[in-house]
């Protein structure tokens, strides 16, 4: 059995067979950290764990020069050479979607930054690579400034992939995470801004169907993009969706509709989902807090959730009213589109300047410019208002008649809210290590065996422990030309050994 290479090495064989670094990107890293362990009278390494350091130093140095990222570097460091997938170069791991992991990646040719879709290999059975293959059709056929862009498609080996334009910031349920329930203004800009991406959606006869806030991206400067368009179904044409029947979405902002009669959605349901969304946003809370997947379907058919106010007192009886009309239970009382819903929440949003101003003046809707707009204190930003409490009054807007039909009977096709939607850089420093990309383990001449290091990999510290040469077989191994010549020598040896003795006996 071979001896495991030291860290250094496997770090050095890997980010050498990957490609991502040269030999002179290492050697000139290698002596920066030479020459400040020599300054710091550092003692030469000795043990793994001290080689494990200098792998440390190592990819501070590299990462610093923009010559790998944090996260190629975790896999170079495992022994991971392959972090390509077709021309795209896989940079970073943004989170788990609802199809599979999200990557971020740069084109290796044009360096466009993208975020990059793959379908699981647990997950490549025929009804998911249907439902992959049809995302992609959908989202290629989809150009509005607020959906997210698909760019390209591939398959490398038994590994799918979708790649889509890149959304730098976060995404809504992060928001909210990390800095609390949002003021009026910030959460009502984010749902017109989504609300007007459905709009384009439902025009070209698409349903979202799974619209929640970590399906909403929104960028540093308070732009929004809806993620994930291509789960929708075709309102159209149902049973062309392999999904059809099933109930797809998160149990949070599951519309009642979608249920009862999964098979049987229209854009309506998604204007639910965006009202949950809202609701969510501007109070910081979930409209049906607690219990499982079934029990949040139960209530969202036959419960009002909390008045938002007794979260945000600063809301007044008309945007609780734009809520209520969002989440209305009875379809017909709904709020009937996405248009009408960025109509209704225009005085309180507003938007920076950008190619979306123009597309919404196509559906002849105008929001004020941010610097337009008097700047008032936000009174949702003031201290220990999330702990008032308006009244214990549940009959505020929203439908309170009990509807009939079973509460999920699909309900194990529904999921719980994850962050990290395809596109959207998510924190994540919480989370395990970042995984690989599938099917890409430990290359067999990176780590496990010394005798198939290559010639690039010899010791550029003082201390790195010798190679060992392959072992020996027991079996002489010699060419044929060797061998006949060694025969001829043996034969004029022994005749002249053999005239030799007949002199000497005088024979």
């Amino acid at each position: 059995m071979s001896t495991p290479l030291p860290p250094d090495l496997i770090f050095r064989e890997a980010a050498l067979l990957s490609e991502l670094v040269s030999e002179e990107q290492w050697r000139t890293a290698v002596s920066e950290v030479k020459h400040n362990r020599k300054d710091a009278g550092t003692p030469p390494p000795k043990t793994d764990e001290d080689r494990s350091l200098i792998c440390d130093e190592i990819e501070t140095v590299l990462i610093r020069d923009d010559v790998i990222t944090p996260y190629q570097a975790t896999q170079l460091r495992a022994g991971r050479t392959k972090l390509t997938l077709g021309p795209y170069v896989v940079t970073e791991f943004l989170g788990q979607g609802g199809m599979g992991q999200v990557f971020g990646g740069v084109h290796e040719i044009m360096g466009r930054r993208c975020a990059i879709k793959v379908l699981p290999l647990d997950k490549s059975d025929e009804l998911a690579r249907e439902s992959f293959n049809r995302e992609i059709r959908l989202q290629a056929s989809l150009d509005c400034p607020y959906l997210v862009r698909a760019f390209d498609a591939g398959r490398e080996g038994s590994v799918h992939f979708l790649v889509t334009e890149y959304v730098p910031g976060t995404d809504l349920r992060q928001l909210v995470k990390d800095g609390g329930r949002l003021s009026v203004q910030q959460a009502s800009s984010i749902v017109a801004q989504a609300a007007a991406g459905l709009a384009y959606a439902h025009e070209s006869g698409l349903i979202h169907r799974d619209i929640k806030p970590a399906n909403i991206l929104v960028t540093p400067d308070g732009h929004a993009k809806v993620a994930d368009v291509g789960l929708a179904a075709l309102m159209f044409v149902p049973d062309d969706d392999p999904r059809a029947g099933k109930v797809v979405g998160t149990a949070d902002y599951l519309s009642p509709e979608q249920i009862r009669t999964p098979d049987q959605v229209g854009p309506q349901c998604d204007i639910y989902s965006l009202g949950c969304t809202l609701y969510y946003a501007i109070t910081g809370k979930v409209p049906f807090p607690g219990g499982d997947s079934r029990s949040k379907c139960k209530r969202h058919l036959t419960q009002a959730p909390w008045d938002p106010r007794k979260y945000a007192p600063e809301l007044t009886e008309a945007y609780v009213e734009i809520i209520a009309d969002m989440m209305e239970k009875d379809v017909s009382k709904r709020i009937q589109s996405a248009a009408e819903v960025v109509r209704r929440l225009s005085p309180w949003a507003s938007i920076h300047p950008d190619e979306g101003e123009a597309w919404l003046a196509e559906l002849g809707i105008s929001l004020p410019d941010e610097n337009t707009r008097s700047k008032k204190p936000d009174p949702s930003r003031a201290a220990g208002l999330d702990e008032q409490f308006i009244e214990e009054d549940l009959a505020w807007k929203t439908s309170s008649g009990a509807a009939t039909g079973s509460s999920a009977g699909n309900s194990d096709s529904v999921h719980e809210d994850h962050s990290a939607s395809s596109g959207a850089l998510s924190s994540i420093t919480d989370d395990p290590p970042p995984p690989p990309l599938p099917e890409q383990g430990t290359r067999a001449g990176a780590s496990s065996q010394a005798s198939q290091i290559s010639p690039l990999a010899n010791s550029m510290l003082p201390t790195a422990a010798p190679v060992p040469p392959p072992l020996a077989s027991g079996r002489p191994m010699v060419s044929r030309s060797t061998m006949i010549a060694a025969v001829i020598a043996a034969i004029v040896v022994s005749g002249i050994a053999g005239f030799t003795l007949a002199m000497v006996l005088d024979i």
